[in-house]
């Protein structure tokens, strides 16, 4: 079907769902299930792929499609049941291909599957684009043995158009919503991932990030989120914003099985030449470094800037850091918010040259009808502004298009500013003999405000790791008025075990980890 067809009929490409479904509520037999609870139950009999697909398909009818209506998935899988199918038979067949055989996964609408689900970054623009093979990952993904179950919304071009945009929304797939309180905002971009982990819309899903967009939908959904090392997994075959800061990362309910989905997808790629700087830097079973003990006689640096602030905010952030002393570490207050800012605001500079060289070469490619480059875009949105612009514009987009080429003086000088914050949390780490680097990731979700945009919540703690590129995982850290707020653990490049082994240690302790309740709002009635 063309892109125009789409836009005529108003619909949205996938898996029929009223097959699946039973009428009415019920409650959801896998809720809060961890990878090795499913793998038990197929492992057993009592349960098959199939079976678990199904119901994660009919619990997502009966929250996404209805009922709260989060709008955290674009599309369903139509193969999917047929994946699981298979697998099944493998399994029966004595062939188990790894901890990933049988469950099921959502992806984020801008990575590139090759089958019948299209890739279009939440914008109508690439309404009707089905990629013409999966993205390296996807590749991995599927030999791991995980049925792809769907594709979550997204905050269109990955919260990359306007600077008053909302998180969490897109053209394609409207507002997601924040499955603890629904009228508050589940952040971006990786909205629809966030939010589908947290209402058990899936085992776990894959964000993406460049600033934010995995650990900040993560924190205020109440989930664990890894932003790996730039390099340790692919980007080819993922609608790029930033070739020196974006990743794919997991998004998961516990800290063990987003370290399962880590692993499983690392690997050089040579479509992607900075994972050529992970060769023998990666671990094929990250789950190794999960320690109960792994607190023990490690050094914290804790942000001191972030124990100022929102009361509510602060008191979680205090008892989190009670909780690393109780279990062995040893806390120092330090300062890496402050000299990261600093830097100042060369990262949108470099962030608009990289999106307009990675997404004209990426749409050359895609054969998308009409749609060619980012200027075509532009037009596109310009030319059908009602549907896909109505709350807000397009200015990101139009200055990123009067950016030169990644020859530019201005680009070059950018880029040396922004990369110095490696050197910043380098420095800070060795000077302090630090194991990790801890903060608040951000502050509990703020109301969606489709008029005015987003606003800060006067805590953020991804900037750092992003501008260098270095890991970050984010753990739940408890709630302020029953919405989330995480707890950030940032270290220095392919550092993602020892970053592991200090958040699973701080989650077994903490267990904070909470599911959400669907409420409408928090004001009073």
């Amino acid at each position: 079907m063309r892109r125009r067809d789409f836009l005529k009929n108003g619909s949205i490409s996938g898996l029929s769902l009223m097959a699946l479904l039973n009428e009415g509520p019920r409650a959801f037999v896998f809720k809060e299930a961890t990878i090795d609870q499913l793998q038990a139950f197929m492992a057993s009999g009592k349960y098959t792929s199939r079976a678990l697909t199904e119901a994660y398909l009919q619990w997502s009818g009966e929250t996404d499609k209805s009922g709260p209506m989060l709008h955290a998935v674009l599309e369903f899988n139509p193969d999917a049941l047929a994946i699981a199918d298979q697998l099944d038979k493998e399994r029966k067949a004595g062939k188990v291909r790894g901890p990933l055989h049988g469950i099921p996964i959502l992806v984020k609408d801008n990575i590139d599957t090759g089958d019948k689900m299209m890739t279009t970054a939440g914008s109508l623009a690439l309404l009707g684009h089905r990629a013409k093979e999966d993205a390296f990952i996807v590749k991995k993904l599927r030999e791991a043995g995980a049925v792809l179950l769907g594709k979550t919304n997204l905050s269109e071009w990955a919260n990359f158009r306007s600077s008053r945009s909302t998180s969490g929304w897109s053209s394609r797939g409207g507002q997601t919503k924040n499955p603890y309180v629904l009228d508050r905002n589940p952040s971006g971009s990786s909205a629809g991932s966030g939010a589908a982990v947290a209402a058990n819309l899936c085992a776990i899903a894959i964000g993406t990030e460049t600033d934010g967009s995995i650990v900040s939908p993560s924190s205020n959904n109440g989930i664990v989120g890894i932003k790996p090392t730039v390099g340790l997994w692919s980007r080819s075959g993922i609608i790029p914003i930033s070739a020196t800061q974006d990743t794919a990362g997991p998004m998961a309910r516990t800290v063990k099985d987003a370290a399962i989905l880590l692993g499983a997808l690392a690997g050089v790629d040579e479509n992607d030449p900075v994972t050529k700087q992970s060769m023998g830097r990666t671990e094929r079973d990250y789950t190794r470094y999960c320690l109960a003990d792994g607190l023990k006689k490690k050094k914290i640096g804790i942000e001191k800037s972030q124990l100022k602030g929102h009361e509510g905010v602060v008191a979680l952030y205090q008892q989190a850091i009670a909780v690393m002393k109780q279990q062995g570490a040893e806390i120092v207050e330090v300062e890496l918010l402050a000299p990261i800012k600093e830097l100042g605001s060369t990262e949108f500079t470099v962030l608009q040259y990289e999106f307009k060289d990675g997404l004209n070469k990426y749409l050359a490619g895609a054969g998308v009808e009409g749609i060619r480059s980012l200027a075509d875009v532009i037009d596109f949105n310009r030319k059908h502004e009602a549907k896909a612009m109505p709350y807000f514009k397009q200015e990101t987009l139009e200055s990123s298009e009067a950016k030169g080429g990644l020859d530019s003086k201005e680009y070059i000088d950018a880029l040396a500013s922004s990369t110095s914050a490696r050197k910043i949390i380098d420095d800070l780490m060795m000077k302090n003999q630090l194991d990790a680097l801890v903060g608040v990731t951000s502050g509990p979700a703020i109301c969606t405000d489709l008029v005015l945009g987003g606003y800060g919540s006067g805590f953020s703690f991804s900037s750092p790791a992003a501008k260098a590129g270095y890991p970050h995982i984010t753990v739940p850290m408890g709630a302020v008025q029953g919405l989330p707020v995480g707890l950030s653990f940032v270290g220095g490049a392919y550092q993602e075990g020892a970053l592991l082994t200090v958040a699973y240690s701080y989650e077994q302790a903490s267990r904070k980890r909470m599911a959400p309740e669907f409420k409408a709002t928090l004001l009073p009635v």
